[in-house]
Order: C-alpha cells, then structure tokens, then sequence
C-alpha cells in the first residue's frame, strides 16, 4: 500500500464512524442531541487529523487517538467512539510499531494495555461481568504492535536486499574498471621504482667510471637483483595473493623500502608507527614509494624526511625532500609517464582520504597525505539514555493515572460479584500466549507446546469466572496465537514446496536448498518439527478438546460425539487455513530469495569473467614485451655489460609506457571471447563477495605449483565460486593446499555444507576428475582434485 492509499486510511474510519454512530441511530429514527454530535464532531476531527499525520510523529498521534477517545466515551452513547477506540487505536499503534524502534513499539502496546485494564479495574473492580472485551482489547493491541514489527522488519529486509542488489549491480560493473586500474597502478608503481633506480644507478656507474670503477660492479649487481624483483612483482601483478597471511607487516614494508632507497645513496630519515594491515597502509605504502622515487628521479641526494602517524581520528603521511646539492646530475629527468600524481591522488581518495603536494619555501618538496584513522568508520547512532528514561516516565505517568480517582474517592459498596472475572482471566491468558509467541523462534518445540497448554486452560477459566457470553468465543480467541504460530513455522518449513521435490518459484532449484535458506534467515532448524503435519494435528486435536470441555461444560441438547466432531472440524479448518496461508507466503518469499541469490551468483560472476579477462589481456602484454626485456636486462648485467644493461633498462621503461598507453586505452574483451577463470582469479571472486556484504578470505599455501593441470584449475575454481555462492552471512574462508599428487580445498562458514544440493552440484564438478567430497560440522567442507586424474569418490 503506498503513501496516498494510507490518507485514504482516516477518512474510511471517519467514514465507518459515523455511519456506526449516529448512522444507525439515525436510521431507527432516533436523532441524538446537539451537543453529543458537537462532542462526536470534534472527535472525530481530532482523531482523523492526528491518523492523517501518524507517518511524522506516530507515537504523538497514538497518545492523541487514545486520549480523544477516551475523553470522547464519558458524554457519548455506547458505541459513539468505538470504531475509533478499536481500529483507529489499532492503526496508531500499528504504525508506532512500524516507524519507531521495537522498544518504543513494546513500551506503547504495554502502556496502553495496561492503562485500559486498569481503568476498567478502578471503575469495576475485578469482578467485572464478562469482562471478554479486555481480552479482545489485548489481543488486538498484541496483533496491530506485532503486525507493525513485522512490517517494519520486512521492510529493512527488503531495503537490505535492494540495497544489496544494487551494490551488486554496481560492482559488476566497476571490478573489471577497477582490475584495470590495479594493473594500470601496480605497473606504473613497478616501472617507477624499479625500472628506473636501474636507470638512474648504471647512468651515475657510467658517468663515474673513471673516477669510481667500483661503482660499475655495484650497478651490474643491483640491475640482476631488481630484474629479478621486476620479474618476480610482475609475476605478482598478474596474479596477486588473495591473502595476505604472508607479508610482512606494514611498519616493516614501508621501513624496507627506505632502507632499500638509503642504498641508492639518499638520505632518508623515517619516524614511522605501526599501522593495521588494510587499505590505509596499502595507500600509504604507495604513496611512500612514489614520492620517494621521485626524489631519486629528479632531486638523487636531496635529505628526505618520511613520516607516518597513526591516530584516532587521522593518518598522517608526510614525505618532505630539501632542495638537491648544487650541481648534482638527475639520470632520471625525463623518464616519468606524467603519471604519477593522479596515481597519488587516487590512492588517497580510494583509501577514503586527500593528497596535497607542492614546493617548500626552501626550494624543496612535499607530499602530504591525511587518511582514516582508527575510528574514522561510520558510528551507528544511539539512542540516547536521557531519552529512554523520558519515555519510561511518561509511560509510567500515563499507566498511574486511572489510580489518581481511586485515590482521592472511597468507595461506599463492595461488588457483589465473583472474586475474579473473566474478563481478567482471559487477559492473562493472552498475554502468556503472546509472551510464547515471543519465544518461538528461540525455542519453537517449547513454545509450541506452551501454547497448545494455554488452550486447554480457556474452558476452566470461563468455569471459574462464570463467564456467561458467546460460548466459542474464548476458544476462538485460544486459536489465534496457535494460527500464527503455524503460519510462521510453515513458512520456513523445507516441506512446503510443489510437486517433484522442487520449490514453486523456482523449478530448476533443488528444494532442500530452499528450505535450509528459509529457516537460515527466519527460525532454526526445530522449526521444522512444528511445520510437520504431525505438530499441526497435535494443535487441531487440543482446539478441538478445549471447545468440546467449554460447551459441554455450558450444556448442549447435541450428543457429545457430534459436539466433539463438530469442534475437531472446526479446529482443523483453522489449523489447516494456517497451515494453507503459511505455505504460500512461505513459497513467495523463498521464490523473492532464490531470486536474489541467482542474480547475485550470475552477476560475480559476469564481474569476476570481465575482471579476468582484462587482467589476461594486460598480462598477455607482459609477457610479450616488459618481461622479454627485463630478461635481456639481466641477461646482459649477468655478462658484465653496464653498457647494455642501461640500454635494456631504457627499452623495458619504454616497453612499460608502451603497455600502459594499451591498457588506457584498449577496449575490454567481448563475451565470447572471454576466458575461464581459473584458481589466479580468487582474489577476483573474494573481492566481489566481500563488495557484495559477505567477508570472505582465501589462504593459499607455497606448496600449490605455479601452473595445475588446466582441468583441475578450472573445476576449483569454479567449485570455489559454486561454494561462494550458496549464499549465507557467515564469513568464509577458503584454504588450498597440496599434498603430493592431490589439491585440496578446504571450505568453512559454508552453512549449506552438509545439504544434498550443494554436494550434487559440487559432485557435477568434480566427478570427471576423480576428485572426493567430504562435509564436516560447523559448515566445513573439503574437496580432493587428484592431479594425476585418477578415480575417486563422493562420500
């Protein structure tokens, strides 16, 4: 219902209001008198007024409904406030339930149920005759405020699904950008300082040769060893670790890398903190190297002073060059791609930060950098406690008022009636229901049987408050808890599903999947035994016992078999309506989910293929042309040519320009030429996860080998992305290790491990090669992928 639908709301009550009172007064031909219609009047302008503005200040129109109301009875007929007093109250407080916290939502139902039932007491005391409108006024109190929290909770779900969904779609479509970037990033970063330190060194061994020939041994010395790193970082760009387990940490990253520049002869003084591992320290690492490659480029023997300070609030990354000695030759003017300062700056705004860099007034230059520090994230906001205890004391105020007349007026007679009506009775007896239903999704079994006990109890209390009305009312208000029960449970029970063993929505779903999906996200698995047919049975029968005890405790002319036939048929319709409304909404929502799910599953991975696919092309070029002259490079340093190795040095630099100019500018691979990922794209796959909200880790140990067979890659990979997408909250983790001939795959946090459709579809994976499957507790799984091809099994 949207928002125009819902002003329409008052005017229906308004509507219903009047033509209950004085409508049907009118209509007998009675005409009330003027002031009782004034009186009339103004509450229902009060009231409609206040339930057309209930979306802004709901709590304040709940309070102004009530009080109209209830100033509203005294002067007017029965009946001249009830519709107000029942569903314009319920609506209130429906949309009290709805639009504010569930604290607020329980602190008005109770509030109020308390403030009616002790009214009724102060004015008839607890032997009030009947007295069955207390506990329809609890049950509808109980059923608007749980109505409201459920559309509130269906609400967040469905914003956090949409809101998902469309983090999903966006990443679809900024991975692979993003994978190009990474590439673009990293092999600049590689060129710069590496590449270029080579450059740079052989240019000062050369122009220093006669004076220092020592100098050329170094430089051949160093150009092997950075050629060999060259090689080895490349090697990481195309496929670079999922996990980080291995590195070192941050503080000792970025201290190695001045160390590695004080060897090229700069003075660099460092006072550097520790830093957590993440995106802060990546981008400060970044920053570091470039800033500090730049001074080699353009200021070699320039005092450096490198800074990082890690605070609450702020990290501070401050690199800060004097001006170079007078007549100091730069070998490295000339060979930056212009590059490098939108390279800083990204670095910084991704890492949710700015960049700022300028000369100094002594002729030197700075770069400064101010990321997030420890409590930079998002603070869920809180209510504050001030605000909390205002509420208590109003609803405290508001629950004592009926008392203030009781206090100051004595009463001259005593009731005459029984000690405790029913009236009371049956409050309690709702209120223990409602406080069962609060317990079902906890403890279900229990919960359950509590309420099937309470519906026995309903005959003796209308025995032992002389309840004198409607003799299958009391029963009927027993099965309405007991109905919703049912309906909760069946509709995360994995049997309700269509024909075939598959789920109504989806008939190419397994239905076993979809129903551990249901119970994963509402009740846990002991709901399942109340969605059986033998639980449902169990309720109709003590229903049907509960009505049958209350009529013939009332006296019947009918013969006890064809009362207790006639309550049993009642009782199972209303069971079995339950049960029908329960599988239907149950089917919808697991139809929504599945939904979701596979367009969540299909969009990693058209993302993680695209991603792939750039980072094929881009490593494609790699290997035809930066990583050919590098080899040559230290070919030639290996020969004792510093001659040829500044040369090779050059044409690597210009082959690396080269390939960053194609990956700018080259066009992103079409759909049918995409190729399979294989186990080197699970970064790939743990980055969509983690950008679509589930945290997901790989761990990969030094024993796997650099090339697997391509049929064994391609099936963990794709038996990796088949778990992954099983969906569940619960952070994963991926292992994968070799032992001997046999790769293996070790999965945790997978809630679906051990359900029969995860492993046929993983058995569809593997069968071909032999591999075996095996499912622990705690959601663990783990796949064996023999090497050599042989047979194995599924156990």
């Amino acid at each position: 219902m949207n928002r125009t639908d819902d002003r329409l709301l008052p005017v229906a009550l308004l509507c219903a209001q009047a033509a209950a009172w004085p409508g049907a007064a009118l209509a007998r031909g009675t005409v009330p008198p003027g002031s009782a219609l004034l009186v009339a009047a103004l509450v229902g302008g009060v009231v409609t007024a206040a339930l057309a503005l209930r979306r802004a200040r709901p709590v304040t129109a709940l309070a102004v409904v009530t009080a109209a109301c209830a100033l509203g009875a005294g002067p007017l007929p029965t009946g001249a406030v009830a519709v107000f007093g029942t569903a314009g109250v319920a609506l209130a407080l429906f949309t009290a339930a709805a639009e504010r916290d569930t604290f607020t939502a329980v602190l008005c139902v109770v509030t109020l149920a308390a403030w009616q039932s002790l009214h009724g007491i102060t004015l008839h005391g607890l032997s009030a005759p009947d007295g069955l409108d207390l506990a329809l006024t609890a049950l509808l109190y109980a059923a608007a405020c749980g109505s409201g929290l459920l559309a509130r909770r269906a609400r967040r779900a469905r914003r956090a699904a949409e809101h998902l969904l469309r983090r999903a779609e966006a990443e679809r479509h900024r991975l692979p950008e993003a994978e190009r970037r990474r590439m673009e990033r990293e092999l600049h970063d590689v060129s710069a300082h590496h590449l270029t330190a080579v450059v740079v060194t052989a240019g000062a061994a050369l122009g220093l040769r006669d004076r220092r020939p020592e100098l050329a041994a170094e430089a051949l010395e160093f150009a092997r060893e950075t050629g060999r790193e060259v090689t080895r970082a490349l090697g990481a760009v195309r496929a670079p670790a999922p996990s980080r387990e291995e590195l070192p940490s941050p503080q000792e990253r970025l201290r190695a890398l001045v160390a590695g520049f004080r060897r090229l002869d700069q003075r660099v003084d460092c006072e550097i903190d520790a830093l957590p591992d993440g995106t802060v320290a990546d981008a400060a690492y970044g920053i570091v190297r470039e800033a500090l490659t730049n001074v080699t480029r353009h200021a070699p023997g320039a005092h450096t002073t490198v800074l990082c300070r890690y605070g609450d609030t702020r990290t501070d990354v401050v690199i800060t060059s004097a001006a170079p000695p007078a007549g100091t030759p730069s070998h490295g003017s000339g060979l930056g791609s212009g590059r490098g300062q939108g390279f800083l700056r990204s670095r910084a705004r991704e890492a949710g930060g700015t960049l700022t860099s300028g000369p100094t007034a002594d002729g030197g230059w700075e770069v400064r950098a101010t990321l997030p520090g420890r409590t930079a994230g998002p603070v869920e906001q809180t209510v504050p406690r001030g605000y909390r205890a205002a509420q208590l004391t109003a609803a405290l105020g508001l629950f004592l008022q009926p008392l203030l007349p009781a206090l100051v007026i004595r009463a001259d007679s005593a009731s005459s009636g029984p000690r405790v009506s029913a009236g009371v009775l049956f409050a309690l007896l709702a209120a223990a229901q409602g406080i069962a239903l609060l317990w079902l999704r906890r403890a279900p079994r229990t919960a359950f049987g509590t309420l099937l006990g309470l519906a026995l109890l309903w005959p003796p209390a209308m025995a032992l408050g002389e309840y004198g009305g409607p003799v299958l009312l009391p029963p009927l208000l027993s099965v309405l808890p007991t109905g919703g029960a049912v309906v909760a449970a069946t509709a995360g029970w994995p049997g309700a599903r269509g024909a075939g063993g598959q789920s109504s929505g989806h008939p190419g779903r397994p239905a076993g999947q979809v129903g551990r999906s249901a119970w994963r996200i509402g009740f846990g698995r002991s709901a399942w035994q109340i969605g059986r047919p033998a639980w449902q049975v169990a309720a109709a029968l003590a229903h049907a016992t509960a009505a049958t005890a209350a009529v013939l405790d009332r006296g019947t002319a009918f013969p006890v078999w064809a009362v207790a036939l006639c309550a049993a048929a009642g009782a199972a319709l209303a069971i079995g309506t339950a049960r029908w409304y329960g599988t239907r909404r149950g089917r919808r929502d697991r139809a929504d989910r599945d939904t979701r799910e596979e367009r969540l599953a299909a969009w990693t991975e058209e993302a993680v293929r695209e991603a792939w696919a750039e980072r094929r092309r881009i490593a494609t070029g790699l290997e035809t042309t930066v990583l050919a002259r590098t080899a040559d490079m230290v070919a030639a340093a290996e020969a004792g040519r510093l001659d040829t190795t500044a040369e090779r040095a050059r044409e690597a630099l210009a082959a690396m320009r080269a390939l960053l100019d194609t990956v700018t500018e080259g066009e992103a691979t079409p759909p049918g030429r995409r190729p399979q990922p294989t186990l080197q794209a699970l970064d790939l796959l743990a980055h969509q996860c983690r950008a679509t909200g589930r945290d997901v880790e790989i761990r990969r140990t030094d024993r796997i080998p650099e090339r697997l067979p391509t049929a064994v890659d391609l099936a963990a990979y794709h038996a990796a992305e088949t778990v992954l997408a099983a969906g569940g909250e619960e952070p994963a983790l991926l292992e994968l290790d070799t032992d001997g001939d046999t790769l293996t795959l070790t999965a945790t946090g997978v809630p679906e491990a051990a359900g029969p459709a995860l492993r046929e579809r993983l058995a569809a994976r593997i069968e071909t090669l032999g591999g075996t499957l095996t499912t622990g507790p705690d959601g663990t799984l783990r796949l064996r992928l023999p090497l050599s091809g042989e047979e194995g099994t599924e156990r």
